[in-house]
């Protein structure tokens, strides 16, 4: 009891901090700053779980010398005159969420901006936390579902960051909201609020990242985790029934992912001659390259070659008032 009584006096007295964590993205649509980009990314052993030596010579000699250019033509078409799409909401999200914050707590409460891979990089936002004071860090991954490609990466790059600093404050990791009354209601008014301005579909695509098989199967939780997100908020829509999906997009290499992969669940509504497809990206909380490009390009082309009609890509969370809200309230449950 005194130690409990303890912790809550220091956390009275201490300046808490909030780290919000996004995966990254090139600093500009060009092979160059593509090839850096990718050679942190997939250089994670989190990422690629293959042993070092040969994937050292894969990533070098074959990845990085092709691959940066066809990325970096994608990245260009989503590009804004302002940046990329997930850094201008990623930024966005840390400035309205301090405001949130300080409006509900009647205090300032410091909140940095940092991506996994690229730039700010988390080293950077725990120095301008630290800078601010912080004894405490909050750390809030922005991915719904827990996987070890992007959480534990995340947990492990900043312990290794905080690890190099002399006097390093504690920090309080967010593992996952999959399943947060909050994030699902989020979700379900942003498609709702589109649906009440362009009507509703004959289907319901939601499309999440994929992850190899193997790695499920080794006990990872995302895919179920990703399952009961899609239940949830389809419930809270009225749709969970045969009108909607669930398919899993971004598969890279050779090996099993996750199914139904989503560029063959697009072509299949597009063979059964669906009149109107509607696609959500609920695993990500702010539009990036698999969602701009990978769903509203691609996959609207690949359902209409395969003979589908109308496709509409829904925009995600984003800044919107509904999910500042509910990242408010998740972040209020940490601090």
């Amino acid at each position: 009891m005194a130690d409990a009584a303890a912790g809550r006096a220091h956390d009275a007295g201490s300046t808490v901090g909030v780290l919000l964590v996004n995966l990254g993205t090139p600093d500009e649509p060009t092979p160059a700053a593509v090839r850096r980009y990718l050679r942190e990314f997939l250089w994670d052993p989190y990422v690629v779980q293959i042993p070092r030596l040969p994937w050292w010579f894969i990533l070098n000699f074959v990845i990085l010398p092709l691959r940066p250019g066809k990325v970096a033509k994608k990245y260009a078409t989503i590009w804004r005159d302002d940046g990329a799409p997930l850094r201008i909401y990623h930024t966005r999200q840390a400035q309205l969420l301090r405001g949130y914050l300080g409006e509900k707590l009647k205090r300032p409460v410091p909140v940095a901006a940092a991506m996994r891979y690229g730039n700010p990089s988390i080293a950077s936002a725990l120095d301008e936390l630290l800078g601010r004071g912080c004894s405490r860090i909050v750390v809030l991954p922005m991915y719904p579902q827990y996987a070890a490609s992007t959480t534990r990466s995340t947990e492990e790059a900043v312990r290794r960051a905080l690890a190099a600093r002399p006097n390093a404050p504690r920090f309080d990791m967010l593992e996952d909201f999959h399943d947060h009354p909050a994030y699902v209601k989020a979700v379900a008014r942003n498609v709702n609020d589109y649906w009440m301005k362009h009507g509703r579909p004959d289907r319901l695509l939601m499309s999440f990242h994929g992850l190899p098989r193997a790695v499920v199967e080794a006990g990872d939780p995302y895919e179920k985790q990703c399952r009961r997100s899609a239940e949830l908020i389809a419930t809270e829509l009225g749709w969970n029934d045969k009108r909607t999906l669930i398919s899993f997009q971004s598969r890279f290499g050779p090996a099993e992912w996750l199914q139904p992969y989503t560029a063959e669940a697009l072509e299949g509504l597009g063979r059964e001659k669906t009149g109107r497809v509607d696609v959500i990206c609920p695993g990500f909380p702010a539009d990036c390259l698999e969602s701009l490009e990978e769903i509203a390009m691609e996959g609207r082309d690949r359902f209409r070659a395969a003979g589908g009609k109308e496709f509409h890509y829904i925009p995600t969370l984003n800044d919107t008032p509904a999910w500042m809200s509910a990242l408010t309230t998740i972040a209020l449950e940490r601090i």
